[in-house]
């Protein structure tokens, strides 16, 4: 399981790329590998404010659907269109060409809200028993 040190995480399996007051968000390689193929990502359009952990968005997979949740609150700046004709990326590249959504965040205190790749970790062999 890949679970890159340099990035931060939620319990919902979204991971985040900070960058100033800037962010990446995608969903993890563990969360890809529990959906199986992904077969569509609905996307919020860039504007949109979302709140940390409330859904902003949703993938679809062969196996099921689920809500995308927001790692940390602030306004969408860019979205990965890209996903649209192609959202195998982000089983292919979940921390790359997979990534979902830009925000610009508005309260760094919910940054410690979010989890190490360590903690992370764990998480995930608990989830696995």
């Amino acid at each position: 399981m890949e679970v890159p040190e340099n990035l931060l995480y939620t319990q919902e399996h979204e991971w985040i790329r900070v960058d100033g007051k800037n962010a990446t968000v995608g969903i993890t390689h563990f969360a890809q590998e529990q959906l199986g193929d992904i077969v569509f990502v609905e996307l919020p359009e860039v504007g949109t404010l979302i709140e940390q952990e409330n859904p902003f968005g949703v993938v679809e997979s062969v196996k099921t659907v689920s809500d995308l949740y927001a790692p940390i609150s602030g306004t969408v700046t860019a979205v990965n269109k890209d996903l649209e004709a192609n959202p195998e990326q982000v089983n292919d590249t979940p921390y790359g060409n997979g990534w979902i959504i830009e925000i610009e965040f508005s309260n760094d205190n919910e940054l410690e809200k979010l989890m190490s790749s360590e903690e992370y970790i764990e998480q995930c062999n608990k989830e696995q028993g």
